[in-house]
C-alpha cells in the first residue's frame, strides 16, 4: 500500500496511527501541504479532492479522506464496537471532528505553525473561537468517562486525538481542560501508539 501523506497533517496522522495500532505495513510519499502546485498531476487520478491523506491499496484501488480509510480498516477491529448504536456513536464524533473540531482547531494551527503567508487575523481569532467550543463540547462528554464512546479506544477516540494534542500549536490552551487531558494521556499510553512525528 501507498500512502500519500504530509508528516504535520492529523489527518493523515489518524490513519498512520491506525495502521500502527493495527499492525498494517504501509509505504509513505510525503507531499506538501504548503505547496499544492503539483497536486492534479499527483493526485488527479486518485482523489478528487486533491487531498491528503490518499491511500492507493496493493490491488491499485485509492481511497481518499481519512474519515473513510478509518472506516475502511477499523471495521471489523477493536476499533469500531460490535453494538450498532455504539458504531453510530463513533460515527456521531468523527462527524463532530470533521465538521466542528478539524475546521477550526486545524486551520488556525496551519495557519499559524506551517503556512509560510500573511493571514487574516480576525479570521484566526474567529477559528480559535470554534476550536475552544468543539474543546467545550469534548471536555462535557469526556468528564467521568475514559473514552469518547464505550470503554475502549475507537476510531473516534483515533480521529479527535490527532488535531487535539497538537491545538498548543496554533495557541490553545488546553490546561482549563482536565477531562481532555487525562484523555489525551491514555490515548498516548495505548499499546501501539506512534506519535505524529515518528
Amino acid at each position: 500500500m501507498l500512502l500519500y501523506n504530509s508528516a504535520v497533517s492529523g489527518n493523515c496522522y489518524k490513519v498512520r496511527l491506525l495502521l500502527a495500532h493495527l499492525g498494517q505495513p504501509y509505504e509513505i510519499r510525503e507531499v506538501s501541504v504548503v505547496d499544492r502546485s503539483n497536486r492534479p498531476d499527483l493526485l488527479g487520478g486518485l482523489n478528487p479532492g486533491l487531498r491528503v491523506p490518499t491511500l492507493v491499496l496493493d490491488d491499485g484501488r485509492a481511497l481518499g479522506e481519512s474519515g473513510a480509510i478509518l472506516w475502511y480498516f477499523g471495521e471489523g477491529s477493536r476499533f469500531v464496537p460490535d453494538d450498532r448504536y455504539e458504531r453510530a456513536q463513533v460515527l456521531q464524533w468523527m462527524f463532530f471532528e470533521q465538521y466542528d473540531h478539524e475546521p477550526a482547531i486545524a486551520v488556525v494551527r496551519f495557519l499559524v505553525a506551517y503556512s509560510d503567508k500573511p493571514f487574516d487575523e480576525a479570521l484566526v481569532e474567529s477559528r480559535r473561537k470554534a476550536g475552544y467550543r468543539a474543546l467545550d463540547a469534548m471536555e462535557r462528554h469526556l468528564e467521568g468517562r475514559e473514552w469518547l464512546v464505550g470503554d475502549s479506544l475507537t476510531l473516534a477516540d483515533i480521529a479527535l486525538y490527532a488535531y487535539t494534542h497538537v491545538a498548543h500549536e496554533g495557541g490553545f490552551d488546553l490546561s482549563p481542560y482536565p477531562a481532555i487531558g487525562a484523555w489525551l494521556a491514555r490515548v498516548g499510553s495505548e499499546p501501539g501508539h506512534v506519535a505524529i512525528d515518528a
